[in-house]
């Protein structure tokens, strides 16, 4: 695991945007996203590139259950609005909200990742350790699965609704198995209060309280963060 600190987010966002960059350049072909706020910047700046990812598919990490693709809180819509009508990939797969049965569509997502490995995943990291929608206590022999989140994962993401009663209760994720497939993972890890997660990882302790350190057992893992020591 590299880990690069970098005090400037200006200097962050881009040193990602040469990584994914240069990763594409080698050949990589199917990239793991992932949203949140950490994400906006680095999209922002992707779509100022010349980078074309028309030849390029894209696998989300997570969606909520119950959600319509359209909604303006969907990850589809997140995807669409920040990175996709800018930079569209030959083909974009996100788990299905609204799907009738939510097992079976963690299941056939699971299956479409498996067709088609990552050779890239993104990923930001909760205060709690989260990576994608993983809580703590997730087996990291974890694949596709619906979870239950937290109160404080949906009080985090209530900021972006109009209330938290708004925030849906579950969510599909990849399992943490599902991102350890890929060949290459980028963390960005913004702001103080991912310092202890941030820590946990770094001193490679390796538990299921804490989804990222499952990471430290990567053979290529490139943290970026704004922390310094």
């Amino acid at each position: 695991m590299r880990v690069e600190r970098i005090p400037s987010k200006e200097a962050l966002y881009e040193r990602a945007v040469a990584i994914i960059e240069e990763v594409k350049a080698q050949g990589a072909h199917t990239f793991g996203l992932a949203t949140g706020g950490t994400m906006e910047p680095l999209y922002a700046k992707l779509c100022d590139t010349s980078i074309d990812f028309s030849d390029a598919v894209s696998f989300n990490l997570d969606e909520y259950v119950g959600l319509d693709p359209t909604h303006e809180q969907s990850y589809n819509n997140y995807m669409h609005h920040h990175l996709f009508n800018q930079k569209p990939f030959k083909a974009s797969y996100l788990p299905n909200g609204l799907a009738t049965d939510a097992t079976k569509e963690a299941a056939r997502y699971e299956a479409l990742l498996n067709e088609q490995p990552l050779d890239f995943q993104l990923l930001g990291i909760g205060v709690n350790g989260h990576i994608g929608f993983n809580e703590p206590g997730t087996s990291f022999d974890s694949v596709t699965h619906v979870v239950d989140l937290t109160p404080s994962t949906r009080e985090v993401n209530a900021r972006y609704f109009d209330s938290l009663e708004e925030v849906p209760h579950k969510a599909f994720t990849m399992g943490i198995q599902s991102i350890l497939r890929a060949n290459c993972i980028l963390l960005i890890a913004i702001g103080e209060s991912k310092r202890t997660a941030l820590q946990a990882l770094i001193n490679n302790d390796y538990t299921e309280q804490v989804p990222a350190t499952a990471l430290t057992k990567h053979p290529n893992v490139i943290v970026l963060t704004d922390l310094v020591k």
